[in-house]
């Protein structure tokens, strides 16, 4: 069905990103190219002058190890680590990188997404292409 799918994940404890690439798989034409993408929120500036020296840095180089290692139960994705809002990271690089189809997780909605909206519905609402959502 599709040949560049997008799997954004989220890379803390408890989170199972195994059912999005499961889909991704299902969803793919053979020789389809996958991409795992982790976004790193910005941290204020008048936050960040408080962080002592390379702790970002640090922390950075270990969410990229954490991406390169789940995207290994993907065979063959590329990694993608990047630093922004998360759903409008996430749109700016599908509309980018010519991607068709967007894999993915939300939790199941509360009273607080009718008024905050959660990055899948964000997503979903504003994506150029397809997107599946995985609960």
């Amino acid at each position: 069905m599709y040949k560049n799918i997008l799997v954004p994940v989220l890379l803390d404890q408890g989170n199972d990103d195994q059912a999005s690439y499961a889909v991704a798989r299902a969803l793919a034409d053979e020789g389809a190219k996958f991409t795992v993408m982790h976004v790193l929120e910005e941290i204020p500036g008048f936050v960040s002058v408080e962080i002592p020296a390379g702790v970002l840095e640090k922390a950075r180089h270990t969410v990229e190890k954490l991406l390169i290692e789940s995207a290994k139960a993907l065979p063959g994705a590329a990694t993608e680590l990047t630093r922004g809002h998360v759903g409008l990271s996430i749109l700016d690089y599908a509309s980018e990188n010519n991607i068709d189809c967007i894999v993915i997780a939300s939790h199941k909605p509360g009273i607080e997404n009718f008024f905050l909206g959660s990055t899948a519905s964000r997503v979903v609402r504003h994506a150029k292409c397809s997107v599946h959502i995985v609960r």
